[in-house]
């Protein structure tokens, strides 16, 4: 659909806005240390390659020890970690003892291999975490400065279950301040980088997730999604991860908590390098509420109906999708239709255009006792009074503000917002979630870009603040979603796209993303390029 007069005077008003605040950023903020031309090593212990499924089984079957995997994994972030800056608190003396106990415990188990499987499916595998999840004894503070000092006393229950499941946590990870913009850059950790080319992001607000994953620093790590945090990290990373259906997998003791009707909208999921593993790590991490998905359905691909969806049909405030996302796309789409014999159609939806406007509005609702969400500006001022965001503004300039720019520019976005929401967008989010849900239904699959390009340099979203709208859309949907790797692109940066099905149909997606790697060949090491 081809935009009015009007919308594309608005597109190049907000193109020669967005450019002039990019020169005044790049005037007055502080300069990165160098890291232009350097590159990660390349992944040299076999054992690094291994999904963390075919780990837990040699580490059950005695062929390897978890000390040894656990060491392993502590050597690599060693390596790794100065140049990514993704693990912001290691465990590892921890971690160490407990891979002893878990040998000693093999060891001394009279059951046999199908005992220790069923029971603690990940024993000994080591473990990543977000460090907006409650991880006992290691930092809880969402990389705000006022928060310094704030430790976890518990686990959040996703983490106690994959802990309960034999995993081993090595560290916590990077994000953005308060977990609410796409670059994990914050002024109590710094800035992370991307495992790919170190000048760029690795997304957020899990972006230590993805790259230490993606760095092959971890196999396994979980992350939160309620814009695109799991998923923008992922497909910036070239690795797995699954946004799952609202309300499954629990995301209580995570920081910042819900407010308004977040829970709607938020995701807790798995993100590994290896498909495989993404099912056995959303089966632990649901816990009783597995029994809602049907994770132990076997899915016939040929049976299931595919659809395309290319881009968001030319929104005024997202970026066209680059060339060789939509080229990637449609290789995907040729390999579907030869591979399986099914047909994938192609579907357009003009609501989509209204991605980010859908998005802002919902999450700016009231819960159903008519409590507005938590104002971003309480939150970064929390424990104490709220941040003044014009006043920070003007410590910003000066250098002098404990928030990033990101945060900054959130709130003071949210001082915008008008008291109610536009009937215009309510009732395009209705309609559009009207069609989705007939579309997809029980058996439907679409693709979706997960971003409409490749991994930015470092601070450039500031200045393409909305492009998150194509991932952001699907939490409103209430829809899950797996980011799925498709190999590099002529820059060597990671390409991916987003397979999407109806509401608690997270296992026809997951079943998708095994066929994908299978035929695009999945993780690929950053530093062999």
């Amino acid at each position: 659909m081809a935009l009015s007069r009007l919308e594309k005077l608005q597109v190049w008003l907000f193109k020669t806005l967005m450019g002039a605040l990019c020169a005044l950023f790049l005037f007055f903020s502080p300069r990165r240390p160098a890291v232009s031309g350097k590159k990660l090593p390349p992944v040299s212990n076999p054992l690094l390659v291994l999904s963390a499924t075919q780990l837990a089984k040699k580490i059950r079957r005695k062929e390897v020890s978890s000390v040894e995997v656990v060491q392993a994994y502590i050597d690599r972030i060693q390596e790794v970690n100065p140049l990514l800056n993704a693990v912001v608190k290691d465990r590892f003396d921890a971690a160490l003892q407990e891979a002893a106990q878990v040998d000693k415990l093999i060891e001394e188990e009279t059951g046999g291999e199908d005992v220790l499987e069923d029971r603690l499916p990940l024993l000994g595998v080591p473990l990543s975490v977000k460090e907006s999840y409650a991880l006992q004894g290691m930092p809880h503070t969402t990389g705000v400065i006022s928060r310094r000092g704030v430790v976890a006393t518990v686990d959040a229950p996703p983490v106690a279950l994959l802990k309960r499941a034999g995993a081993i946590p090595l560290g916590v990870t990077n994000t953005s301040e308060l977990c609410m913009w796409c670059e994990s850059n914050n002024h109590l950790y710094g800035i992370t980088n991307n495992p790919y080319d170190l000048d760029r992001i690795p997304g957020g607000s899990s972006g230590g997730e993805g790259s230490i994953i993606g760095g092959a620093g971890a196999v396994i790590g979980v992350g939160s999604d309620i814009g695109g945090s799991i998923r923008m990290p992922c497909f910036f990373n070239g690795i797995f991860g699954h946004k799952t259906t609202p309300g499954i997998v629990s995301s209580e003791n995570q920081y910042p908590p819900c407010s308004g009707r977040h829970e709607e909208y938020v995701s807790s999921g798995p993100m590994c390098r290896y498909a495989e593993d993404l099912l056995p790590m959303l089966k632990i991490m649901a816990g009783t509420n597995a029994s809602m998905l049907s994770l132990d359905t076997k899915v016939d691909l040929k049976k299931l109906r595919f659809f395309t969806i290319p881009h968001d049909g030319g929104s005024p405030v997202t970026y066209p999708v680059s060339k060789e996302l939509m080229e990637i796309q449609r290789k995907v789409v040729k390999r579907l239709e030869a591979d399986l014999g099914v047909k994938v159609q192609e579907v357009r939806f003009p609501e989509l255009r209204y991605s980010f406007h859908i998005w802002d509005t919902y999450m700016g609702l009231p819960d159903k006792e008519g409590k507005p969400p938590q104002p971003f500006a309480e939150q970064m001022g929390e424990p104490g009074r709220p941040a003044w965001p014009l006043w920070e503004l003007l410590k910003w300039v000066v250098r002098k503000s404990e928030h990033t720019t990101a945060a900054i520019g959130l709130a003071l976005l949210e001082m915008s917002h008008v008291s109610k929401p536009s009937p215009f967008i309510i009732q395009q989010k209705e309609k559009l979630q009207k069609e989705v849900d007939e579309l997809l239904g029980t058996d439907g699959i679409f693709l979706y870009p997960s971003h409409p390009r490749v991994a930015p340099k470092h601070h450039h979203p500031l200045f393409r603040p909305f492009d998150f709208a194509y991932t952001g859309i699907i939490n409103i949907l209430g829809l899950p979603a797996t980011q799925c790797p498709l190999g590099l692109s002529e820059e060597g940066l990671p390409l991916g796209v987003q397979v999407v099905a109806g509401k608690l149909q997270d296992h026809l997606t997951l079943e998708v993303a095994l066929y994908l790697e299978k035929t695009f060949g999945g993780w690929r090491d950053p530093g062999a390029k």
